[in-house]
């Protein structure tokens, strides 16, 4: 498990694993502290000695940074045949490890496994984190940011939830450390293990992921992920086209196109034909609102926020896309 900085999360987690039922002489948590904090050390060396725990190590990468760093350090270190791979702000289910080591056990073909991840209605996740209702918050659609936590429900293969036989992730070297992010790293990850054998899926080993709160224009900060989409590209592009993305954004590419063109026409006296660029811009970062919407809170600040955030994710995406295109060296649009 991976922590950054994280301590009451963190603390929240290892109590989950405490308290699993597989006995506890038959695992071991391996914590690896990405934030090299040591506070973080101090709070696990306190749990690990609690009476009837299981063995709790805390471990800092040698060298890097990342959660794909984290993940090397851990299960390298590990001593069982099999991994078991979650993050510092899930809560596991109690019978967690017991459903996952049973399913791997009586599928000795697969090379690993996907848990379910269930994220908690908002109102639960809030109580979770010690958070309340949010302020004015009516709506019981789910915000934006909500609604991308939820997509874990449905992913194929997320390291919040995994397990993995040692043997073979030593044969594949593991994480690919050039995901500096917690961003394609599993799904990378998942392509390889693909290539070496079956990976099961385990529907009854549950992992809760409630929605931590986020400050505003948390979407434009996660922009920067589509820079390690341009690694994903290169190393799986047809998995990638035809499981992930089957077309760039054009849209995108269009509002970037047009926006500084209109601003160049306008300025040698093309008014027409300018207006008519920035028109067909705004129309289409009207039409990025309405889809983020379709779905999600219709409360003001909301609404305020994906209409603002709308007019500025084309340029910072179509910016990351092209950047990780350049430096991973691939035709990633």
């Amino acid at each position: 498990m991976p922590t950054y900085r994280r301590p009451d999360l963190l603390s929240r987690c290892l109590g989950a694993l405490m308290a699993q039922t597989l006995p506890a002489d038959r695992f071991e948590v391996i914590v690896v502290d990405d934030g090299q904090e040591d506070r973080c050390r101090d709070q696990v060396e306190r749990l690990a000695a609690t009476p009837g725990a299981p063995a709790i190590r805390y471990l800092r990468a040698a060298t890097g940074r990342g959660p794909a760093v984290a993940r090397n350090a851990g299960w390298r270190a590990a001593t069982a045949p099999i991994v078991a791979f979650t993050d510092d702000d899930t809560l596991p289910d109690p019978d967690w490890l017991v459903r996952g080591l049973a399913a791997m056990q009586a599928h000795p073909d697969w090379v690993a496994a996907a848990g379910q991840v269930r994220v908690p209605a908002a109102s639960a996740a809030n109580d979770a984190n010690g958070a309340g209702d949010a302020p004015g918050r009516h709506d019981t659609r789910p915000t934006d940011h909500e609604l991308m936590t939820r997509g874990l429900e449905t992913s194929e293969f997320v390291t919040a939830n995994a397990f993995a036989r040692r043997e073979v992730l030593a044969r594949i070297d593991g994480f690919d450390e050039r995901f500096l992010r917690a961003w394609r790293e599993d799904s990378d990850l998942q392509f390889r293990l693909q290539a070496q054998g079956p990976v099961g899926r385990v529907a009854d080993a549950l992992v809760w992921h409630p929605v931590r709160p986020e400050r505003w224009g948390v979407s434009l900060r996660q922009q920067r992920n589509v820079y390690f989409d341009a690694l994903l590209y290169r190393k799986h592009p047809g998995i990638y086209r035809s499981r992930i993305r089957r077309v760039p954004p054009w849209d995108y590419y269009a509002i970037v196109a047009m926006t500084p063109a209109a601003l160049v026409l306008a300025v040698a006296g093309q008014g027409a034909v300018a207006a008519g660029l920035l028109a067909a811009a705004v129309a289409l970062i009207l039409r990025l609102t309405a889809r983020r919407l379709r779905t999600t809170s219709r409360a003001l600040p909301h609404v305020w926020e994906m209409l603002c955030t709308s007019a500025a994710i084309p340029f910072l995406s179509v910016y990351w896309r092209l950047r990780g295109a350049w430096h991973f060296r691939t035709l990633f649009f």
